[in-house]
């Protein structure tokens, strides 16, 4: 079992910066996609940034060139750089993680194939 907990939510103003982080226990898989997603209430998750063990990345058009996701190894972390925050951006972030052991083009980034989940961080944008 894999657990996840994210942090560093909160209120922010248009324009503003947040550094989200998910502590995770380790990874024992060959290999792994993780991501962070969000979501407002009555509407679907939606991917906004994923990160794989070799250590290709997607975003969303939506964030491309205003958030950075990464990791620390080591600290078994990873992280969201948020920065020009727009009202768009407001929803609750959790961070997730598929583990495989298969070869890496089996690897799934997309909602559904995930395996594990936080429990979300909330992110408020003011205006």
């Amino acid at each position: 079992q894999v657990h996840l907990a994210e942090s560093g939510g909160g209120s922010v103003q248009t324009g503003g910066s947040l550094n989200l982080s998910c502590t995770h226990s380790l990874f024992t898989s060959v290999n792994y996609c993780v991501g962070w997603f969000r979501q407002l209430p009555g509407k679907e998750r939606e991917a906004v940034a994923t990160l794989k063990n070799d250590g290709s990345t997607t975003y969303a058009p939506s964030v491309k060139g205003r958030f950075t996701i990464s990791q620390d190894t080591a600290e078994n972390t990873l992280y969201l750089q948020m920065n020009n925050l727009e009202p768009g951006d407001a929803a609750t972030y959790y961070c997730a993680a598929h583990l495989s052991n298969l070869a890496a083009h089996w690897l799934r980034c997309d909602k559904n194939g995930m395996h594990y989940w936080g429990e979300g961080t909330l992110v408020t944008i003011s205006s």
